[in-house]
């Protein structure tokens, strides 16, 4: 165990900025950092992308999507010409506005959380170019191929080990941060192990 030795591990996170509960995991993974030898390195994903061959999806969600895409293509350039250190922040940014202020999800407020970290603003021009959809595309089916298909926004990989959720409200803190990841891993990470759900009772809570 990295406890035992030291070492610190990677834990990858896949998130589209649109998903609340994409949020509040990460905000449960820095936590977690806070109390057990993890760190936390921030991935693309895409729910446009994850949605965009099925017919099934409610039409609200399905307007919700189109313009989701632009988000996450500002996020890959700043990536892909940053590096991926960048992405943390910026996300960050990002849902601090989207989720805690309840700010428009456009781009002006994109634009905003650009500002904020440091970026260029020039950046926002990405979210209507496909010249960045190569490494988004490589980066949202890296997490994808981790856990199957019928998952989406957050995945996490640790160590071998690869899940969809946790889905959490509000976020632990402190040991209670730590004691949640100690049982994702040890569930996650017993072999034949798929599934842990229960009828969610309550929206996001942004504390």
């Amino acid at each position: 165990m990295s406890e035992q030795t030291g070492r610190v591990d990677t834990a990858d996170l896949w998130f589209d900025p649109l998903c609340p509960w994409a949020w509040l995991t990460s905000r449960w993974l820095l936590e977690v950092e806070k109390v057990r030898p993890i760190r936390t390195r921030f991935n693309v994903m895409s729910l446009s992308i994850l949605n965009r061959d099925k017919e099934d999806i409610p039409q609200s969600y399905r307007d919700r999507l189109r313009s989701a895409l632009g988000p996450v293509r500002v996020l890959t350039a700043a990536e892909q010409r940053f590096g991926n250190e960048v992405l943390g922040a910026l996300y960050t940014a990002i849902g601090e506005r989207y989720h805690v202020r309840d700010e428009p999800r456009e781009l002006a407020t994109v634009k905003a959380a650009l500002a904020e970290v440091g970026l260029p603003e020039e950046l926002i021009e990405f979210a209507g170019s496909d010249e960045y959809d190569e490494p988004l595309n490589r980066s949202h089916r890296a997490g994808m191929d981790l856990v199957g298909e019928e998952v989406g926004t957050p995945i996490i990989s640790v160590d071998g080990t690869a899940f969809f959720g946790p889905v959490v409200t509000p976020a632990p803190k402190g040991e209670a941060a730590g004691r949640l990841w100690d049982g994702v891993l040890l569930v996650a990470g017993t072999d034949g192990f798929f599934e842990l759900k229960r009828t969610r009772t309550r929206d996001p809570i942004f504390d």
